[in-house]
């Protein structure tokens, strides 16, 4: 009895995370779908109103909202808004137009942080992929188990253990590392960029808004940055994350 009880238990469990991601899925897409209303009847500021919701309390977006959006503050003159959502678009669509856009908007000649190398590109492609990797590896260690269950009399244990814990090793790297690196656009001007995270360190450079950094840590009031290829540190204040 005590076991039919932690099996109803963790079914019920189960369950209800299933249920309770389903209705926060879908007020999410009830509230784009009141955004897309919005903006198409050209309430641009209502329809910009529950965007930001999306973007910055719910973190749900799409390309096309990000456009949208970067549309809209344009048009309300919020310059360093439509950088930020433009700098967000260029994660899924790094083509020279928006760069340009960007600078543009910012009256800057040269950007740092939007040159994307061949080696950017491959780890992009197994990060948008990661589901399906994840589940492929997954079926091919389901299909190890099943294998090795109908064989186990003649199956080999070492031919069977070392593929197992190679898929094993690489679905965990899949599901836990195949993430995104944190970007943040600066929005401070002028930001200085420092050797150490405090007003004492060295000035490495001294730059305006629009610029693209890679965040590797945050330290307190600063955040830990490459810039050129060498750890660098700004204050959280002068940038947005991305």
């Amino acid at each position: 009895m005590p076991n039919l009880q932690r099996i109803f238990l963790a079914k019920l469990l189960i369950f209800l995370i299933t249920l309770t991601q389903s209705i926060n899925c879908q007020a999410d897409t009830n509230n784009q779908n009141l955004a897309d209303s919005l903006f198409n009847s050209q309430n641009y500021k209502e329809a910009l109103a529950v965007y930001e919701n999306l973007y910055f309390e719910q973190q749900t977006y799409s390309p096309a909202m990000l456009l949208k959006m970067a549309f809209i503050s344009e048009g309300m003159g919020d310059f360093p808004k439509t950088t930020l959502y433009l700098s967000k678009y260029y994660e899924y669509n790094p083509s020279q137009r928006v760069t340009s856009k960007i600078r543009n908007l910012t009256e800057q000649p040269q950007l740092y942080g939007y040159e994307v190398s061949d080696q950017e590109q491959f780890f992009k492609i197994l990060i948008d992929n990661r589901i399906e990797i994840t589940s492929f590896l997954t079926l091919c260690l389901l299909i190890c188990l099943i294998l090795y269950v109908k064989n186990r009399e003649s199956a080999s244990k070492p031919a069977f253990f070392i593929p197992s814990f190679i898929l094993i090793v690489m679905i965990f790297l899949s599901n836990n590392f195949l993430q995104p690196p944190t970007r943040a656009i600066i929005t401070g001007s002028p930001t200085l960029i420092m050797d150490q995270p405090t007003a004492g360190g060295n000035l490495i450079s001294k730059v305006d808004v629009g610029h693209r950094v890679r965040v590797n840590s945050t330290k307190d009031t600063w955040y830990e940055i490459t810039w050129n290829d060498r750890k660098a540190y700004i204050k959280t204040q002068n940038a947005t994350k991305l």
